[in-house]
């Protein structure tokens, strides 16, 4: 870091409390050539800074810091790639075990080709927090939290296990133990530090706190100026060990905020109307910075509720540059007083201060959302950008369940529950979950909750019998605000009982619903709900039994509880009755904003911060006597089906091979529009007769021990059975609107079968596979399984219209070539594509990023199709991480070298 070039001459110091600090000067480096840059966005201000610290005349150049200037006049459409270099990475488990098992593997393999072990070690501090584990398997009683956990422990002993080893082997990497809260919550409270600092060379250097996260949801620090996104897990793996992050200089889409939300409106109304505006303005693979005098009338953790949902509005962040509300924010969660004063100065000397009345920075283009004008709203059946005014949800429910899910006759009948003395119907509620790093870290909507819950009580409102409750929060600060306000006794009356600290029903994790309502919900085809104050309501997601699922605030999902129902209209009908049986309606038991804040001001405290997070990375006496087993090369059981060393690296030499040319490939899958990495990536439970189900019971595992899938990504051979396995994914090979469930054609046979048993099939025969896919492929979590079973099934090239940006790159680091379209309205349905075809694409030992070649698809009856396609490797690092085989193959060989 000391060793920049300083090609503008921006070293300088800055003294804070008596103590110097160098830093690299954005207002020397404008007067010293970089014209006009204090006008640049603030999150340009701190790419700018990142590449003027890393000079290095390689992969950080003066052209590309000139670059950044130059973005005022192209304002990032001129693809300009940048080696940037964030100053430390955050994981979740689910992805976090299988970077570690990868590094693992790493040293093995370096040990195989005669290199050192210890080379393969983090360059950059990280932090994995486990928090995706817990599972609500008991709900709505006292002892469902003690429960829980005690099934997490038995469940995932082995994954504990090897992460305490990983803590004890690699050097820079921490572990936040189970039962702490969301990582992107104990980022935003702890981890993230606003400015970073770095001692080196006798100095102290001070820079922009950057991270990349194994999680889409990283977004979230962006609530606090802190620049971050997520990134699969071998971009992190490949930043861990000092590579940079290859990516182009981003367009900046300007959101502009004025005014203040009404009463009775909250943080999550806001940021699904936010959702909705960017999905419409297309900001995927942008930044968007948010601007303007309103941003003065938004809390911290406002601001952090929609940086957390920049994956759900496509751009790569949404971010806010630092200003006194930030201070505020770093104050009350219990930062050191000499952190906080140096990132005001730091701020201020940066020109990265924000202040009402500034000068706006240049963006690309801009947008603007008056605060006033946002209403009570929740998002759903199946998208996160699906906003409907609150007072409309009953009116879509009904639509959909006519167009969506083809439901025409007896939508209002209902059925009775076997061995209960309740019936449920269409649009019941079968879950209300509070959960989700995007709600549980705003004090707003918790506490709204719980007040609601006790205007209830009083009235002698109760949940509805049919409804699975539960209550996670983001971190074990929410926990006890709510405990001492009084306000868990009102929501444990609801059944709002404390369920686990982490993820739950957001992720999947809801756990099974009762048998009986389980069975009736099948056995009758009924469309049920979810409302959860999550950030994803994906097909498949929430529950295997419920196929509508609605995002919506903390206090709406108490609402709805008490409902029962989406069927409703919960601003003109009763929400239920009072002990004397009078109608209630909802807007009698909504708090006020300021019995809201007189609640915060009272019980969320700097104190309660700093007690909670004093021990952190302690963990209770469960994690505490978890055995760590020793050595710097990890021990791997062949018989373990949780942990495995993974093939990547199996027969590698110290030099790549050639890339060969893709020739006479069939298509595993013809797949539409907006196919997630939900429905890509193994997620949920497993069941017994898919092919992961019979490879645990051939490994003695019985069906009550499966665990999830987020569990087992330690082990290959389970996820790539999984892959492409999503119960509501289509395949179109299997009819026109395909058939749900990952089921494929062989060809020539003709026969159908599972996806994993068709790539394995193919390659005995040596048969190479491409996937052929519609608009946005890959958007959602950035989860790496997604492209590791597509690389392990045999899957060359993916083919589609379009592709969001992570798992676009996580392809490219695992050796899969990603490739567009090159003709507007071409996809594989315009060319009449069946899934009989064979595909040959030529050119691609010599291949240039984004260069467009030639697939010649053959049709069954003989006939060739020529079809343009261009080339979405976009850089040249990707260009070597390709030739290499992957990311990982690269780094190590680089390594080794």
């Amino acid at each position: 870091m000391s060793k920049s070039l300083d090609s503008f001459n921006s070293r300088r110091t800055l003294n804070v409390g008596g103590k110097d600090y160098v830093y690299f000067d954005l207002k020397e480096a404008e007067k010293n050539g970089l014209s006009g840059v204090s006008r640049l966005p603030f999150s340009m201000k701190v790419l700018l800074e990142n590449l003027l610290r890393n000079e290095d005349g390689g992969a950080v150049s003066k052209e590309s810091i000139q670059a950044v200037a130059a973005w005022l006049q192209d304002k990032g459409t001129a693809g300009v790639e940048i080696a940037y270099s964030p100053a430390r990475v955050l994981m979740q488990d689910f992805t976090g075990v299988p970077a570690v098992v990868d590094l693992a593997a790493m040293r093995d393999a370096m040990a195989s080709l005669g290199g050192d072990p210890e080379k393969i070690n983090p360059l950059v501090p990280v932090d994995l927090v486990i928090d995706h584990s817990v599972i609500v398997d008991e709900f709505g009683t006292p002892l469902a939290f003690k429960r829980n956990v005690e099934l997490e422990y038995q469940r995932n002993a082995e994954r504990y296990r090897f992460l305490k080893w990983g803590q004890q082997a690699f050097k820079n990497f921490r572990v936040v133990p189970p039962g702490t809260g969301i990582c992107h919550q104990v980022n935003l409270e702890y981890l993230g530090q606003v400015v970073w600092t770095k001692d080196e060379d006798g100095q102290t250097i001070a820079y922009p706190d950057t991270c990349v996260g194994t999680d889409s949801h990283t977004t979230m620090i962006n609530g606090l100026g802190v620049l971050g996104w997520g990134v699969g897990g071998i971009e992190a793996e490949a930043a861990m060990l000092g590579q940079p992050v290859s990516m182009l200089l981003p367009e900046v889409i300007g959101f502009k905020l004025t005014g203040k939300l009404n009463e009775g409106v909250t943080a999550t109304d806001l940021v699904l109307t936010v959702t909705q505006m960017l999905r419409k303005k297309g900001v995927v693979g942008k930044f968007v910075e948010f601007f303007g005098d309103g941003l003065s009338n938004m809390t911290l953790a406002d601001r952090a509720t929609i940086g957390n949902m920049s994956p759900e509005y496509g751009a790569t962040c949404g971010f806010f540059p630092v200003d006194g509300e930030t201070l505020n924010y770093l104050t009350m969660t219990g930062r050191d007083e000499s952190r906080i004063a140096l990132v005001e100065a730091y701020a201020k000397a940066q020109g990265m201060w924000r202040e009402d009345g500034s000068e706006d920075p240049v963006f690309t283009d801009t947008l603007e959302l008056d605060l006033g004008d946002v209403v009570p709203s929740m998002a759903g059946p199946k998208r996160p950008e699906g906003r409907i005014s609150l007072n409309g949800i009953a009116d879509g429910f009904a639509q959909a369940l006519a167009t969506e899910y083809k439901k025409t006759v007896d939508t209002d009948k209902r059925y009775p529950v076997p061995g209960e003395d309740f019936d449920i119907g269409h649009g019941d509620v079968a879950i209300a979950a509070i959960t989700s790093c995007t709600n549980t870290s705003n004090p707003s909507v918790l506490i709204g909750a719980g007040l609601l819950a006790r205007n209830a009580n009083r009235l002698g409102l109760k949940q509805k019998p049919w409804v699975k409750t539960s209550l996670a929060p983001g971190s074990q600060v929410v926990a006890e605000y709510l405990e001492n306000s009084g306000l868990q006794k009102e929501l444990d009356q609801l059944g709002f009982n404390l369920v686990g600290f982490g993820c739950t029903t957001c992720i999947g994790n809801s756990g099974p619903l009762p048998e009986a309502i389980s069975k009736t919900i099948n056995d009758k085809g009924l469309i049920v709900a979810s409302v959860l104050s999550g950030n994803r309501n994906f097909e498949g997601r929430v529950s295997p039994d419920v196929q509508a699922n609605y995002l919506a605030s903390p206090p709406l999902v108490v609402a709805y509880a008490l409902a029962g129902t989406v069927t409703k209209d919960l601003t003109t009908e009763p929400i239920g009755e009072d002990k004397d049986g009078n109608p209630v309606f909802l807007k009698d038991i909504w708090p006020t904003s300021q019995e809201i804040q007189d609640f915060i001001q009272k019980n969320v405290t700097r104190e309660l911060f700093a007690k909670k997070y004093a021990d952190v990375f302690k963990g209770d006496e469960n994690w505490r006597a978890v055995n760590v087993p020793a050595g710097q090369t990890y021990a791997w059981d062949e018989k373990s089906t949780y942990v495995q060393n993974p093939p990547y690296f199996a027969g590698m030499s110290r030099q790549p091979g050639q890339v060969g040319d893709i020739r006479g490939a069939r298509i595993l899958g013809l797949f539409g529009d907006k196919i997630t990495t939900d429905h890509i990536s193994p997620a949920g439970s497993i069941k017994a007769q898919s092919p992961a189900g019979q490879y645990l019971l051939d490994n003695g595992v019985t069906v009550a021990d499966f665990n999830q899938y987020g569990t087992r990504r330690g082990n290959h051979e389970v996820m790539m059975r999984g892959t492409f396995a999503n119960i509501r994914i289509r395949n179109h090979m299997l009819g026109e609107n395909g058939r749900e469930g990952g089921y494929t054609i062989h060809y020539p046979s003709k026969e159908e079968m599972s996806i994993y048993d068709a790539a394995m099939r193919y390659r005995q025969e040596g048969v190479p596979l491409v996937v052929f896919a519609g608009v946005e492929y890959g958007n959602g979590s950035s989860r790496d399984w997604a492209a590791k079973g597509t690389n392990l099934l045999g899957v060359r090239a993916v083919i589609a219209e379009s592709f969001e940006r992570i798992h676009r790159s996580n392809l490219v680091g695992m050796g899969v070539i990603p490739f567009v379209f090159a003709e507007e309205n071409v996809g594989w349905a315009e060319l009449g594509l069946k899934g009989d075809e064979t595909v040959t694409i030529e050119g691609l030992e010599n291949i240039k990023p984004r260069q467009t070649l030639t697939a010649k698809i053959t049709f069954a009856d003989g006939s060739v199709k020529e079809v343009p396609v261009l080339c979405r490797i976009d850089t040249v690092d990707e260009l070597e991480y390709f030739r290499n085989g992957g990311i990982l193959q690269y780094v190590l060989r680089d390594l080794a070298a």
